[in-house]
């Protein structure tokens, strides 16, 4: 994984929840455009739990064709039993992407010693490298150093996705750490400090909606600007903010056709905007030169 930023892209759907290919087409070439180092498919932001199975391989190969192998792709398969995130790795079997990406389970509570059995019967089993994906504000569920770290003889796993950078931070100077296994950094709040700190490859949804902010700010840490880079992120920041204040998925989902990328891109419940949270959202975009 190279330094920079990589979108967890957003699925846009039509109102019998199949694939809007050419929106999503439009989706990743803007990201590639744009510099992004890689791309993540259906994951929390690209709604995969709530993905027709039906559409879920079409997905895949569809982004696939669209990155034209300028970028990695990464695929989700959260689910809540080995045999059901198998289900899903198999049926990827054949396509070339670069890895897939898996959450402990999010329905039953786990022990660690299950949590760690859950992670080594995938890995052993998956023809793709596997990534874990630390996200216990959905699973309730923390991968901690105690979990990760007797997992690092299995070279099948090849990194994590975290946004606890205390964590991180001790991973980086675990003994155990492999200099293959990558860590891919999502806490957004922090990720400006998180690149200074060895950090250098983040990933998050609101890239999908703010390339053109990522890839200035990643510019921009890069060459050692840290104030420019933390105005860059203070606007994606601001961005959030407004989304959670209008409902975070319709929110992200209008500010996505603003971009003109047609399609919805929430669960097939979520509720419509309210009144006046449409301006708000074309407002701020427009205040940071997105629209």
């Amino acid at each position: 994984m190279k330094n920079g930023f990589y979108t967890a892209l957003g699925t846009p759907v039509d109102g019998f929840g199949s694939l809007m290919p050419q929106s999503f087409k439009k989706h990743i070439t803007d990201q590639v455009d744009a510099g992004a180092s890689g791309l993540l498919v259906m994951g929390s932001m690209g709604i995969q739990p709530c993905i027709r199975q039906s559409e879920y391989v079409r997905i895949a190969k569809a982004s696939i064709e669209a990155a034209k192998g300028k970028c990695p792709i990464f695929v989700g398969v959260m689910d809540n039993s080995v045999a059901r995130v198998m289900d899903r790795i198999m049926s990827l079997e054949g396509l070339k992407i670069d890895g897939v990406v898996a959450t402990t389970p999010f329905y039953f509570a786990l022990t660690q010693d299950e949590i760690r059995s859950f992670f080594k019967e995938i890995a052993g089993n998956s023809p793709f490298p596997l990534y874990l994906y630390d996200l216990p504000s959905v699973t309730k569920l923390k991968i901690d150093l105690s979990i990760l770290e007797p997992l690092m003889p299995l070279c099948n796993i090849k990194g994590i996705k975290t946004g606890d950078m205390t964590m991180a931070r001790a991973l980086l100077r675990s003994k155990w750490k492999r200099d293959d296994f990558e860590i891919a950094f999502s806490g957004l709040d922090v990720i400006d400090i998180a690149y200074r700190s060895g950090l250098t490859t983040g990933l998050d949804g609101m890239f999908c909606c703010t390339a053109p902010l990522a890839s200035k700010m990643y510019d921009n840490l890069e060459k050692g600007r840290l104030e420019e880079a933390a105005e860059n992120l203070d606007c994606i920041l601001k961005l959030r903010e407004t989304f959670i204040e209008a409902g975070l998925f319709q929110a992200f989902s209008h500010a996505m056709n603003l971009l003109g990328y047609e399609g919805s891109f929430a669960p097939d419940y979520t509720l419509k905007l309210q009144d006046g949270k449409a301006d708000i959202i074309k407002e701020c975009m427009s205040k940071y030169g997105l629209l």
